[in-house]
């Protein structure tokens, strides 16, 4: 198993290499997925408003030092899209369905290995093949306004900094603070849940967000494990609580350079557990705030830009395992001639352990835990039009929040660096 996780290794960072030496984005390569136009299947099907793509994204992680233990795993995802454009297809102008299927395989790296917060793989999961939306939306005629029913993942449209989302660890793209304190971690990847959402969009750009969600995707206990409830995806359920959501999302060049400012809230009509006494409370919330802003662009050359971002978010202790979370960092796009398209950035998160929570961990004679703090170095390369690799640091600082290490708990867990390589394929 080691041997054949070096031999992975070297093979990714040898393919790696390969792929830098031969410049991204030249005019006479091929636009199109590892298939092509999959022998004339996609031009016809989008000659009739429908688009269907298939990508892969594998990840080989290794935690070097510290954790619960060192070693190495390769977990992947296999995502299946379908997207009907209703006015080409039938007539009906402004409407669009979508159905997307997830195919997880592999083993994480963050429970066994690291006992973390933040989880170093944005594509972990149990092993499934399971439904992952299944929605139409449909828009006035004028476009400022549309409505989406259905089957859908939060995550694809609330609470996300575009900046943020080039990083692999968990929490850069769903933040730690849903992720934790609701059931499941919410209606975000890789579960989704019945809802209805609205957006607005009032001038070019402002842009409001709202909708009403099932808050418990697989339809269990605030405990339970909601994927083992629903491998499939399909349950649908509509049996515990209402998940609100809002956000007003404001565009602007008010510093000469695009940015990006959102905020928003949400509230979860459900029961929680108390995180230290033995009583329940109604309802939950959090707010939020994130910011992407461009903070420099090269006279040179037009993709070249360095990019600021940032993303709060609170929630109350009593009924909440985290009550503060963050991450922020600096992007910088195109960051060597010939490399257009690649990007190199640089993530700091934060995830605090509430008092209440902290205090149960001592009260059972456990260390008290505080925050988790994560560092992490990313370059993500363009190596051909379909095919991206990276290779990725983590370092995380006290994980779990300083808690007791379970082989020897007279000391805390050791601090983690976590070494990795993500390839992703568009077929």
């Amino acid at each position: 198993m080691l041997r054949s996780l070096k031999f992975a290794r070297l093979a990714g960072w040898a393919v790696l290499a390969t792929a830098l030496a031969a410049p991204a984005g030249a005019e006479d390569q091929d636009e199109t997925g590892l298939l092509g136009a999959w022998g004339g299947l996609k031009p016809a099907l989008a000659a009739h408003g429908v688009t269907l793509d298939i990508s892969d994204s594998e990840n080989l992680l290794g935690n070097v030092i510290g954790g619960v233990k060192t070693g190495a795993t390769m977990q992947g995802v296999t995502t299946m899209t379908l997207d009907v454009d209703t006015g080409k297809a039938f007539g009906l102008q402004g409407g669009a369905f979508h159905v997307s299927a997830l195919q997880l395989h592999g083993q994480p790296l963050s429970g066994p290995y690291l006992d973390n917060i933040q989880a170093a793989n944005g594509n972990e999961g149990e092993n499934a093949t399971r439904l992952w939306e299944l929605w139409y939306d449909q828009a006035t005629p004028d476009g400022r306004f549309d409505l989406k029913l259905g089957q859908q993942s939060i995550d694809n449209e609330f609470m996300g900094s575009d900046d943020s989302a080039l990083f692999v660890n968990t929490m850069a793209g769903w933040p730690v603070v849903p992720s934790l304190d609701l059931y499941g971690g919410g209606p975000a990847y890789p579960l989704s849940s019945l809802g209805l959402r609205g957006q607005y969009k009032p001038d070019d750009s402002v842009t409001i967000l709202a909708g009403v969600f099932d808050d418990d995707p697989g339809g269990g206990g605030f405990d339970e494990d909601q994927q083992a409830l629903d491998p499939a995806g399909g349950r649908f359920n509509l049996n515990n609580g209402a998940l609100w959501i809002a956000e007003i999302q404001y565009a602007t060049e008010a510093l000469g350079l695009p940015g990006t400012y959102k905020f928003g809230g949400w509230y979860d009509s459900a029961t929680f557990p108390d995180q230290r006494y033995d009583a329940e409370h109604r309802g939950n919330y959090s707010l939020y705030g994130v910011v992407d802003q461009m903070v420099w662009r090269s006279a040179a050359s037009a993709k070249r830009s360095l990019n600021l971002f940032g993303r709060i978010m609170g929630a109350p202790d009593d009924r909440n395992y985290i009550d503060f979370g963050f991450n922020g960092g600096v992007t910088l796009t195109a960051p060597f001639a010939g490399r257009e398209d690649d990007q190199v950035g640089l993530d700091f998160g934060v995830a605090h352990v509430s008092s209440r929570a902290a205090d149960a961990i001592a009260d059972a004679g456990g260390r008290r835990p505080g925050a988790e703090y994560l560092i992490e170095a990313t370059y993500q390369a363009q190596a051909t039009p379909w095919l991206l690799l990276q290779p990725d640091l983590q370092y995380v600082i006290r994980p779990g929040g300083g808690i007791d290490d379970p082989l020897d708990p007279r000391q805390r867990l050791g601090n983690e660096l976590v070494v990795g390589l993500r390839g992703v394929v568009t077929f």
